[in-house]
């Protein structure tokens, strides 16, 4: 699998880190693009050679356009790509919520996964590659006045439709969708829910079925 090639967003910590750690354990080369230079260089020398520092911003197109053509010049190619990058809200619902805050949430969760996946279409296209995209539970249901939660209904609607755009020439997209996980996103640790090594595990498991099968997504929730 050394020959294949995944680039992912929000690399620095949580969840995608946690799979840049077992994609590179399965074999896989791993572009690191984060905002935090000191965290994806100490990350990627603690993976080594199949691991490739690239700092940007996940909202700037030219930024991940420029980060995934190095990634792919350094490794022969990219043959899939991780939407992980995303926010919450610190003032949830519409009455007492933040536009500019707002502002910054589909900037992120939204117009950034959408760069993501137009500047890795043409990495993927010619070698049948694969999109995975961070949805959510919260994707999935209704939760009171959550703009967060709407965020990830258009990752699960995008994504369905995405996959239906890939499949005309051979490609997979996988919608990995978590309930709560132990990450930063929270103030306080939360031991007993999912955490980012579960969802890695989900991403890995997607990224290597057989080509005949497109995981179409993933849903986890814990178990308490």
């Amino acid at each position: 699998m050394s020959n294949k090639t995944l680039f992912i967003t929000g690399a620095s910590s949580g969840i995608g880190a946690a799979t840049a750690r077992a994609a590179a354990a399965a074999g896989w080369n791993v572009g690191l693009f984060a905002r935090s230079a000191d965290k994806i260089d100490t990350l990627a020398a603690e993976i080594g050679d199949q691991a490739m520092a690239l700092p940007g911003d996940a909202t700037d197109l030219d930024a991940q356009k420029n980060a995934i053509d190095k990634l792919a010049a350094k490794f022969g190619g990219v043959h899939a790509a991780y939407a992980n990058a995303g926010m919450g809200l610190d003032t949830p619902g519409t009455e007492n919520g933040d536009p500019s805050e707002w502002k910054d949430l589909i900037e992120l969760n939204i117009m950034a996964l959408l760069y993501t996946a137009k500047v890795a279409m043409p990495h993927l296209k010619p070698v049948k590659g694969h999109m995975v995209l961070t949805g959510s539970a919260a994707g999935r249901r209704h939760i009171k006045g959550s703009i967060y939660g709407a965020s990830k209904w258009f990752v699960h609607g995008y994504g369905g439709n995405l996959a239906d755009e890939m499949n005309e020439w051979g490609g997979r997209c996988t919608i990995v969708a978590p309930g709560m996980v132990n990450t930063g996103f929270f103030d306080e640790e939360k031991p007993d829910k999912l955490q980012p090594e579960d969802v890695a595990d989900a991403v890995v498991h997607a990224l290597n079925a057989d080509p005949r099968n497109t995981v179409r997504e993933v849903f986890l929730m814990p178990t308490n």
